[in-house]
């Protein structure tokens, strides 16, 4: 009980009235109820109450809560108590008085049964709320809405029936707010569960009473009153004694079942030993006019079968057996399946003195009795057993993805039409995306609606909702537990919400509601309500848990799919920041990629395109084994790595070498360290020469690319597999492959062709079908093999790259030859001159020079065998000096009394970009010139920064 605790109320109250904004200092409890009854248009100073002159007092729950009654009323002897009990509307049906003279000077809505107290009729008060929130509540003082009650505490709790879960009244206490105590919930309790207890009494004494009914009529005497004890209420255990233990519970849901009929009927039920077992149930009236149902069983053994005549059934000639206490059903003649309940016709059975025989009649009386109850009864334990097998579905079917969205509309169709009729799911933004919502109430949009209607007014799924503070939805986050609402037309606050919109859904049958929160872990992740349109019967309390049951249960896989969701977009947003933003610009091939990561795990696939000396451009696609962090992080790695390696101008084979190498270290790395996951890639490369007009390719465990020939066919190269790497110690070849100007070379990774529903043979025909398009831009052929060749749901990453070859003019290209003698030297560089003037270089043509006179000079000096001297005029002009040895040359930086060292740095200082590579007769030193001059024009070279032994060669 709200003891006084120095806050004054009053004021605050006062400030609500008047349209303030009350911050703090009253319970969300009382607000919202103050919030309702300012929605219903209620007065504060409203003197009246609706009063009932014909209410019926002779009830049951009046007779169990009688002895109750007068117990808390010489408890409160001498008090200024005034207990009250309440049905489920609110109207009063008894008073007690610790003081009798209480009864005269109070006002009549305080005494007299018939005054309804419910909260839609007279505000905030201890009966209405406890109806309206189905706990105990406790008001105190100001808390009240009206005036009238300004003076006193009150302490309210429902009354439920424990068969049903039912809420059948309220018990309640008030006193002034003086003499209030924390004691009076303490009994209030007690009190309660002892009315509870006796509504229960009450049923078994009428299962008891239809038990006896049914002895009695079938012995024809009360001799089968010893039956009754040794039965208990309702169970023959005797009869059920010889079935093992899952036979006796499936007999017993079905009698259940049979109860809950309120008829005549029959199932047969299948037992584990191969019998079969006929229930038969009958209509018991006992004393009082209680009508109840008795459940029968007969066991069948290997044996003739008793025939009976069903109404207009032909036959039954043959004689039931005298022993037969109970005639079974045969199930063809009722045609329903075993272990389905149907209603039959009434049975007739062919005695021996019908058929003129001398046999008597069969008896009943031998204890085959299963079970005897009311229907309601039943009704209950039928309802209770069906939730059960709900919430087992339930485990099994919710959360089958790790789709926050899927997961969310998996609740509602576990719902659908078990539970409610339609099932809304609201969820915050910021959940869908994966992280936490830090205000649940704001970006709330509609995640699923889901019903056995789709003409309902909801809003649409996709449309942002925003609860108000009077709604069930927000209340039931205020509380974090479900809020019921039986009747939607007496709620204000869930139609202040938008009453058009809400007066629509109650105008097309909605007319009950359970607004649930989702929470795991602590986190609110949005709002669960189900609805109730064709169902007559409003939701209760039994619901009302049934409901928070599956939402707790949802909001844990809710929960689980966005942790995913956000590891997920964490780990894609680092697979997509590993690979290329933009592909580099060169001439040699037009490119056009695609990566599609898996429906659920991203994996560790990669591309790149690296531009190489010569106009060369070199193609890697890669797929690290594994998904998830750890093999994207592995993919950016070996990307970096592959990189590095193709930058140094090495073969292909020589490249996958070097990554082989360096995947058998991380792998020893991480074991050593002793982290998950065992390292290992497939990989191809290869390298394309606009000017040779051929790829050389090696590859690694890899799928083989597709070639598309400039006439539209279509093959799969036979290249040497080579290892995966990370085996070590295994070679990898390269193969030169043609490729004509207009050819496609088409490199993709196995999740573009591994699907489970069809073999690769099927993938790679469509793949075929869907490259023998020549004449379309590569990004089309991007598009149409993802959507013909790619599964539906892929379970791998998906890189591809389509690259259609150009060939570089030979008009671009010039090329001559000599000795290395450095007499011969000046004759290439007028030779060079020249070709740059007929190109229209001649802004470079200074540069140019000083560059090849450096290089040649050096492959002079320093290298052996025929000079080649090659330019080539792309994106840049690039100059090829090529020898016989294998000597790399060294750039480093002369002292300033040093005579040589300084013609390399002037070529880093003059060339864009230069380097080495290695052939099979030696190596090639090339530089590449920019065709446009930065501004502030080239820089001038002096003598003084060039190497002097050099300027021989100039001369």
């Amino acid at each position: 009980m709200v003891v006084d605790d120095g806050i004054d109320l009053a004021p605050v109250r006062e400030r609500f009235l008047q349209g303030g904004t009350v911050e703090s200092g009253v319970r969300s409890m009382i607000l919202n109820s103050w919030q309702r009854s300012l929605l219903l248009g209620l007065s504060p100073d409203q003197a009246e109450l609706p009063y009932r002159p014909d209410v019926d007092t002779d009830v049951r729950l009046v007779r169990a809560a009688d002895p109750v009654l007068d117990w808390l009323q010489n408890r409160f002897a001498g008090s200024r108590m005034n207990i009250g009990l309440a049905d489920a509307e609110g109207t009063v049906l008894a008073r007690r008085f610790g003081q009798p003279s209480l009864a005269r000077r109070l006002p009549p809505f305080q005494v007299d049964p018939g005054f309804v107290f419910a909260e839609h009729v007279a505000g905030t008060n201890g009966i209405g709320l406890a109806l309206a929130e189905r706990r105990l509540c406790r008001l105190y003082g100001a808390e009240h809405f009206a005036e009238r009650s300004q003076g006193n505490a009150c302490s309210a709790i429902p009354i439920r029936d424990l068969l049903s879960g039912r809420i059948e009244g309220v018990l309640s206490f008030g006193c002034p707010r003086t003499d209030a105590g924390l004691v009076m919930d303490t009994l209030l309790t007690q009190a309660a569960r002892a009315i509870e207890r006796r509504l229960l009494e009450q049923s078994s004494a009428r299962e008891r009473a239809l038990l006896q009914a049914y002895l009695d009529a079938r012995s024809g005497a009360t001799g089968g009153a010893h039956l009754l004890d040794a039965v208990g209420i309702g169970v023959d255990e005797p009869t059920l004694s010889a079935l093992n233990g899952r036979d006796r519970m499936i007999v017993r849901e079905k009698a259940a079942e049979l109860i809950s009929t309120a008829q005549r009927g029959a199932v047969e039920v299948a037992l584990c030993d191969g019998r079969r077992l006929t229930l038969l149930s009958q209509v018991v009236t006992g004393p009082g006019g209680t009508e109840g149902v008795a459940v029968e069983a007969v066991l069948h053994e290997n044996g003739p079968q008793p025939l009976l005549t069903l109404p207009g059934h032909p036959g039954g000639r043959d004689l039931a057996p005298p022993d037969t206490s109970v005639i079974p059903v045969p199930r063809d003649l009722l045609g329903v399946p075993s272990g389905q309940v149907t209603t039959a016709p009434p049975l007739t059975v062919r005695t021996p003195e019908q058929s003129g025989g001398s046999e008597p009649p069969p008896t009943t009386a031998d204890g085959r009795l299963v079970l005897v109850g009311e229907p309601g009864v039943g009704t209950y334990a039928v309802a209770a057993r069906r939730r059960l097998e709900l919430l087992s579905e339930a485990s099994a079917r919710i959360g089958t993805t790790l789709d926050v969205r899927r997961t969310a509309l998996e609740l509602a169709e576990m719902a659908v039409p078990r539970l409610a009729d339609h099932v809304v799911i609201d969820l915050p933004e910021a959940v869908l995306r994966g992280e936490e919502a830090t205000d649940p109430r704001t970006g709330m949009v509609r995640a699923v609606s889901h019903g056995t209607r789709d003409d309902l007014p909801f809003y649409p799924v996709g449309e942002r909702v925003d609860p108000r503070p009077t709604t069930p939805q927000s209340q039931c986050l205020d509380r974090e537990q479900a809020v019921l609402v039986p009747d939607l037309r007496i709620s204000t606050g869930w139609i202040s919400q938008e009453p058009a919109h809400t007066e629509r859904l109650v105008a097309e049958g909605v007319h009950s509601l359970i607004a649930v929160p989702l929470l795991a872990r602590g986190v609110v992740l949005g709002i669960a309500s189900f609805y109730r349109c064709q169902s007559p019967s409003p939701f209760g309390d039994d619901d009302r848990s049934l409901a928070q049951e599956l939402a707790t249960r949802a909001a844990i896989c809710i929960d689980n799919a966005r942790r995913y969701t956000r590891e997920h977009t964490m780990v894609l947003a680092l697979q997509r920041s590993l690979l290329p933003k933009r592909l580099p610009e060169q001439s040699a091939l037009e490119i056009a990629h695609r990566y599609q990561p898996a429906e659920w795990e991203v994996g560790g696939d990669w591309f790149d395109v690296i531009p190489l000396s010569g106009t060369r451009v070199a193609l890697i696609v890669g797929d690290v084994v594994g998904h998830g962090l750890h093999a994207a992080v592995t993919m950016g790695r070996l990307r970096t790595a592959a990189r590095n390696y193709a930058e140094l101008d090495l073969a292909p084979d020589e490249v996958l070498t070097h990554l082989d190498n360096l995947v058998g270290r991380m792998d020893r790395d991480e074991t050593a360290c002793t982290t998950a996951g065992i390292i290992g890639a497939t990989c191809l490369y290869a390298v394309y020469d606009p000017i040779s007009q051929q790829a050389t390719v090696a590859r690694a465990g890899h799928l083989p690319p597709a070639l598309v020939h400039p006439d539209g066919s279509v093959t799969f190269p036979d290249l040497p597999a080579g290892p995966p790497l990370g085996l070590g110690g295994l070679p990898f070849e390269s193969t030169d492959i043609p490729l004509p100007e207009g050819s496609e070379l088409v490199l993709y990774t196995d999740g573009l062709v591994e699907d489970r529903g069809r073999d690769l043979d099927t993938s790679f025909e469509l793949l075929r079908r869907a490259l023998a398009h020549p004449d379309r831009a590569p990004d089309d052929t991007c598009r149409a093999i993802l959507d013909t060749v790619a599964p539906e749901h892929p379970d791998d990453d998906i890189a591809l790259l389509v690259a259609r070859t150009h060939a570089l003019d030979p008009h671009r290209i010039a090329v001559w030859s000599m000795p290395a003698d450095p007499a011969r030297v000046k004759e290439v560089r007028a030779a060079v001159i020249r070709r740059l003037a007929d190109w229209g270089l001649d802004e470079v043509s200074f540069t140019a020079e000083l560059l090849l006179s450096e290089l040649v000079t050096n492959a002079v000096r320093y290298g052996s065998g025929p000079i080649d001297v090659r330019l080539i005029h792309d994106r840049t002009l690039i100059c090829e000096v090529a020898d016989t040895s294998s000597t790399a040359p060294h750039l480093r930086h002369a002292a300033a009394y040093d005579e040589g060292g300084r013609g390399l740095f002037l070529v880093a200082q003059l060339a864009q970009a230069w380097g080495t590579r290695y052939t099979a007769e030696g190596k090639v030193i090339w530089a590449e010139c920019a065709l446009q001059a930065p501004s502030g024009g080239p820089p001038e070279a002096t003598v003084t920064d060039m190497d002097w032994g050099d300027l021989a060669g100039l001369a």
